[in-house]
């Protein structure tokens, strides 16, 4: 049995109390609200940190809110309750789609949706008992001077691995932070870094509040697909979004977003393929670009070359289903 470590909790009941807090106690903080992710990180000693704000008795971080322009979402808000409200489903389908497909229903029933997008990154080096850890030698997230994905390399590079953040750049969502400072306000897309040690642009002392979404136009599409070994419980191997701008049929610009590659998604444009029909060759043309122009490494527990052609497979897919195409099997082997 894995036990927790000590640690003192705190229970703010508005955003100042909380923003006040995490700064008095920064570094050693976290903000915790389902403790799907951090809790069992902190049993493997993998965060080690003293003090925990809970966001929940903090209104203002959770429900689902609509208006004539834009979907607003708190930071608190549960994975389940994300992935079956009504709004959410006709507006933005991708996301509600993403949200139902983390891990099993009494994980989301607890995890929120800014507990995804914090999501610590995955790698088969560090998501391991603290005494493998200590057998290899350790890693550069894990008290050690090397990594064993990218043998001399300086950055660490596990994985981004949340279901959420694709199709929320897809969808061009904002992010709305508080400090004692004051508001902040940064696109998703601008949240991630190169460095899978601390990958998220949220400083300790800020407490992630919303995400604002715009409501997309008519005629844009948007879907994502994830690829895992088993159906639930499993995080990403493979996850993409695509979102198609289309006007008469024809492809005016667009995203492929790609992430569960290293700390921050791929983010590629499709300015340069606008007046394509949108058909089987579009589908083709985007898997061609994202298998020249994004390859997995081999910081997961799967072979990097298969999610490399499952991850082409996955972007063909999500083309065909905005396309209204039917959906190519994968070929059986003889």
């Amino acid at each position: 049995m894995l036990r927790l470590p000590p640690f003192a909790l705190h229970q703010p009941t508005t955003v100042a109390e909380a923003v006040a807090t995490l700064k008095e106690f920064a570094p050693d903080v976290r903000v915790i609200s389902g403790g799907t992710d951090l809790l069992p990180n902190m049993k493997l000693a993998q965060t080690k940190v003293s003090h925990l704000v809970s966001a929940k008795f903090l209104d203002e971080l959770h429900g689902i809110t609509r208006t004539d322009t834009h979907v607003r979402i708190g930071a608190a808000t549960s994975l389940q309750t994300l992935a079956e409200d009504e709004d959410v489903r006709e507006l933005l389908p991708a996301l509600a789609y993403a949200a139902s497909r983390i891990a099993s229903p009494q994980i989301r029933q607890m995890g929120t949706l800014g507990g995804n997008i914090s999501l610590d990154t995955r790698c088969r080096y560090i998501n391991q008992s603290e005494l493998w850890r200590e057998a290899l030698g350790g890693c550069l997230k894990s008290h050690g001077s090397e990594c064993h994905v990218v043998p001399g390399g300086q950055g660490c590079v596990a994985a981004l691995s949340a279901d959420t953040v694709a199709p929320l750049i897809a969808y061009g969502a904002v992010a709305e932070m508080a400090s004692v400072l004051g508001p902040r306000r940064a696109p998703v897309q601008e949240l991630f870094q190169q460095d899978g040690t601390w990958h998220v642009r949220i400083a300790r002392e800020e407490l992630l509040v919303a995400i604002e979404i715009p409501i997309p136009a008519p005629q844009t599409r948007v879907a994502y697909r994830k690829w895992s070994v088993r159906q639930s419980i499993d995080f990403p191997l493979v996850s993409v979004a695509v979102r198609l701008d289309v006007a008469d049929d024809v492809l005016t610009g667009g995203l492929v977003v790609v992430s569960a590659l290293g700390p921050r998604p791929r983010v590629l444009t499709l300015e340069r393929l606008a007046g394509s029909a949108i058909d089987e060759s579009l589908a083709e043309a985007l898997g061609q670009m994202v298998h020249e122009r994004a390859r997995p490494l081999p910081n997961l527990p799967y072979d990097a070359e298969y999610r490399r052609e499952r991850m082409v497979v996955e972007v063909r897919r999500a083309v065909r289903v905005l396309a209204g195409l039917p959906e190519r099997p994968l070929p059986v082997p003889r």
